[in-house]
């Protein structure tokens, strides 16, 4: 069936389709591959015209051939969405993190421990500590600091990747970009994962959503939704038509959408089914921090 397909017309089908939900969007460069069947090539072709990087539109290509192969059907109109063409799992494995909350709310990342516990008093649900220091006394120090700032206080601490100090500390949850969980031995997730601590996952697309659900964590973030200054991104930003297609995907997991965000885009934000909006500039750079938190927690709860 597949040897009448022209993989040239069905690519340019599939961008002509998809292209007014992407746009804006840069074309990417077609990823070498040694893949042949012809669904595959066609996708893989269209996504990297649609703008996905190289490992994101491999794994587009390989849905779009998945679900070919179960419906015999290219189906051009419909984007994939479905699991388990993505090879994940539809429920949690025994091997999972512990569960979070599936709706963490506002969701502040915050650069010190005095930040943590004002924002904690504030009523803001969940905070992460991202404390930049090389020095690691002043690591352990702030660490402790901010699990103790939000002690009475209904708040769900994360650290940022301090994650031995953090289990030391007694920390609710620890967060950890890509680099950061791929560094880490199986031991050390095995020992991550039976302390009970909730696991908080960086993602920038599709191939790095698989990788972080393959540990099955506590919870996904995405992003960086808009452009932002607060830290050097390798990839370009999402945009909210990527994030939503990300949230039904990942559907499964608590999901946080983060960078760039501000008030003016939250009806946005939360329309694509995320229970959790991370801010950093929203409140940190606000003139009145704990009036701008009011304000951002009511915008998630209309």
């Amino acid at each position: 069936m597949e040897m009448d397909i022209n993989i040239s017309a069905l690519a340019e089908n599939i961008v002509r389709k998809h292209a007014p939900t992407f746009a804006p969007y840069t074309p990417q460069p077609l990823p070498d591959s040694t893949e042949t069947a012809p669904i595959y090539r066609a996708a893989l072709q269209a996504c990297s015209e649609l703008g996905f990087i190289a490992i994101d539109a491999d794994c587009l290509a390989r849905a779009w051939q998945a679900r070919f192969e179960h419906t015999g059907d290219a189906n051009i109109a419909r984007w994939p969405q479905t699991a388990a063409y993505f090879g994940l799992q539809p429920t949690p494995p025994e091997q999972a993190f512990a569960a979070c909350p599936r709706n963490l709310g506002l969701y502040a990342v915050l650069p010190d421990a005095a930040w943590v516990g004002r924002m904690a008093r504030a009523g803001v649900p969940t905070v992460q500590l991202r404390f930049k220091s090389s020095d690691a006394a002043a690591i352990e120090r702030e660490v402790h600091a901010a699990v103790e700032a939000v002690r009475g206080t209904n708040a769900l601490l994360f650290i940022n990747d301090h994650w031995q100090v953090a289990l030391a500390a007694g920390a609710y949850g620890v967060h950890l970009g890509q680099e950061d969980l791929d560094a880490l031995q199986p031991h050390e997730v095995a020992a991550l994962r039976a302390s009970g601590v909730r696991l908080g996952v960086s993602t920038h697309g599709y191939a790095e959503m698989l990788r972080a659900a393959a540990v099955w964590p506590s919870y996904i973030a995405m992003g960086a939704v808009f452009p932002t200054t607060l830290k050097r991104m390798e990839t370009a930003p999402q945009g909210v038509a990527r994030l939503g297609l990300y949230a039904k995907l990942m559907q499964q997991f608590p999901l946080v959408a983060i960078g760039g965000i501000g008030a003016e885009h939250f009806a946005q934000i939360a329309a694509t089914g995320v229970g959790s909006i991370a801010v950093v500039r929203a409140l940190v750079n606000a003139p009145d921090p704990e009036a701008a938190a009011a304000q951002l927690m009511q915008a998630m709860a209309t």
